[in-house]
């Protein structure tokens, strides 16, 4: 694992134990003392949208020590039927405003804060704060951005994409990243373009926060060197191994 090095660990609390009495009783979290290294973790999610939303839900109430939330956009009528964090009330309002008060109220015991929108010239800063990024982003530029910025910060990070009815997520990381599996998007469309149902982007989402558990708490086996996609219309998921394909593409690399 390539995360952000961790900060000593202290034992948990009553009402920590209380809160998270549910995941403490599975035996590879206990015995990986998971729970107290997610709480020494700081995530960087970019984007608070179908993806991001609940990855930022699902994070916040896992307990994760400190929450970062960038996205430069506003909640539209259109998200509504996807991004769940987000209510009628909150048409026009900044999504990571919005988000980060969500999570805050689900759970006070995380640090949560908002931070800008990612560019050029901020990225390599942000990357580098955070142990671990997730790429809930929506557009290749955006995406190519945090992937550089991780690579050069010697970072994994936890990328998903969902359009339509198909969905996929990844765990990349300065061996293998998305440049390597996706070197030309192509004719690859955003939601904007081709549409997409609700549900969906739920299920991919919590696909990447539940890498992104795993990847901070030491359990388990990620999406490391494989990608995970879903048929929405016929419930078929598949799981690719990128290795022998990326390897392949850097042999005939000059």
């Amino acid at each position: 694992m390539t995360p952000g090095a961790f900060p000593p660990r202290s034992p948990l609390s009553r009402a920590e134990l209380r809160r998270y009495s549910r995941p403490l009783l599975v035996p590879e979290w206990q015995e990986a003392g998971a729970q107290e290294r997610l709480r020494s973790a700081s995530v960087l999610v970019v984007g608070a949208g179908g993806l991001g939303g609940p990855v930022i839900a699902q994070l916040a109430g896992a307990g994760v020590g400190e929450l970062v939330i960038a996205d430069g956009d506003t909640v539209g009528l259109s998200n509504l039927h996807r991004q769940t964090l987000f209510g009628t009330a909150d048409v026009g309002r900044l999504k990571a405003e919005v988000a980060a008060a969500r999570a805050q109220g689900l759970n006070p015991q995380v640090r949560v804060r908002t931070a800008p929108a990612l560019g050029p010239a901020n990225a390599d800063a942000q990357v580098t704060r955070a142990t671990l990024v997730v790429d809930a982003t929506d557009n290749f530029e955006a995406r190519y951005l945090i992937a550089d910025a991780c690579t050069r910060a010697g970072r994994e990070w936890v990328w998903g994409a969902a359009s339509g009815t198909s969905g996929l997520a990844s765990v990349f990381g300065p061996e293998l990243g998305l440049r390597d599996v996706f070197p030309d998007p192509g004719e690859a469309q955003s939601c904007d373009e081709a549409g997409v149902l609700g549900p969906l982007p739920n299920v991919v989402g919590s696909v990447m926060a539940l890498e992104a558990l795993k990847l901070l708490g030491g359990v388990g086996e990620v999406l490391r060197g494989r990608l995970w996609t879903f048929d929405a219309l016929t419930g078929r998921v598949r799981v690719i191994r990128l290795g022998a394909a990326a390897a392949a593409r850097a042999s005939e690399t000059p």
